[in-house]
């Protein structure tokens, strides 16, 4: 019999809007792009250091250590599915809602209980589809550290909870905000609950100078060093394309509009035909990887989701 804990975790939840509808249209087809967005979810909360937990019915339950790898998570996802919805009928789009809560839960073996988890539940069935609405616990932890608006909706009544919980919609794209219903009451409005426009735009330069600025520092430190030791050799070059090809790696991850798989076999092509060129002694062996590589990505192309899915 497995023993119970408690323990202050981030939860992630998330479930279909109209699920009963499409199911109701097209059985297969609706598993189908069910079970493709799932992977697609799942594979983003692993890379945030996130834990799928349960994947009852339409929905997805999930827990991460990280606070703000738990937001960053729930943002890639909302994007990535956003764009599989953009070249699919309008009919059969599936746009999930998702709630996050930092809260303390019983851990019972894999399985989490608790009002922690009644809350994150809640706060999914308030969000708009498409959308995310977090507990202002999560807010609390986030607001400075994520390049996104947030808009706060005011208190959601939860059972047990006394007063409710104070929570916030992040803004992201068009998405309408929150499912406005009753279930939601006046309060007192924070100081901090909305994100100025200027407090996001300082923060993405901030992510851009953690991210880009100090690759190319390095860099232009590299070369200036060749420089000043030169004995007839560009040595710096390796370590150049190196950062280089990292630094494209991360800035192609950070962009939702670039399918990272075909992006990744492109730039992979890039550096091996630079590497061919820097060790040039008059044969183009890069062509052999470059035809792969091009197998790779038309394989790609062909399997990426289409209208009339």
């Amino acid at each position: 019999m497995s023993e119970t804990s408690r323990k202050l975790t981030t939860i992630f939840c998330a479930d279909v809007q109209d699920y009963t509808r499409l199911m109701g249209k097209d059985e297969e087809g609706t598993l189908s792009t069910l079970r493709r967005y799932r992977d697609a979810m799942k594979r983003l909360i692993e890379a945030h250091g996130g834990r799928v937990i349960n994947t009852w019915g339409d929905g997805v339950f999930a827990e991460f250590p990280s606070v703000v790898e738990a937001v960053r998570a729930a943002i890639d996802t909302q994007n990535e599915l956003a764009g599989y919805n953009a070249v699919i009928n309008p009919d059969k789009q599936m746009l999930f809602r998702i709630g996050l809560n930092l809260g303390d839960v019983i851990a019972d073996g894999d399985d989490l209980y608790g009002d922690g988890v009644n809350i994150a539940a809640r706060l999914q069935s308030r969000a708009a589809p498409g959308g995310i609405v977090i507990s202002n616990t999560v807010y609390d932890q986030v607001r400075n550290k994520v390049a996104v608006g947030f808009d706060f909706l005011g208190q959601l009544e939860v059972k047990n909870i006394e007063g409710g919980v104070p929570s916030y919609a992040v803004r992201i794209g068009g998405v309408q905000v929150v499912d406005t219903t009753s279930d939601y009451h006046s309060a007192p409005k924070p100081a901090p609950a909305r994100a100025p426009e200027p407090v996001a735009q300082e923060s993405a330069l901030q992510d851009w100078r953690r991210s880009y600025a100090a690759p190319l520092v390095v860099c232009i430190g590299l070369a200036i060093l060749n420089g000043l030791t030169w004995h007839g050799e560009f040595w710096a070059k390796w370590p150049i394309l190196a950062i280089l090809w990292v630094a494209t790696f991360r800035y192609v991850r950070s962009n939702k509009q670039i399918d990272m798989a075909i992006a990744g076999l492109v730039i992979t092509g890039i550096g091996l035909v630079t590497i061919n060129l820097f060790t040039w002694q008059g044969t183009p062996w890069a062509i052999w990887p470059l035809f792969g590589l091009a197998i790779a990505a038309a394989l790609r192309w062909v399997r990426r989701p289409r209208s009339g899915m």
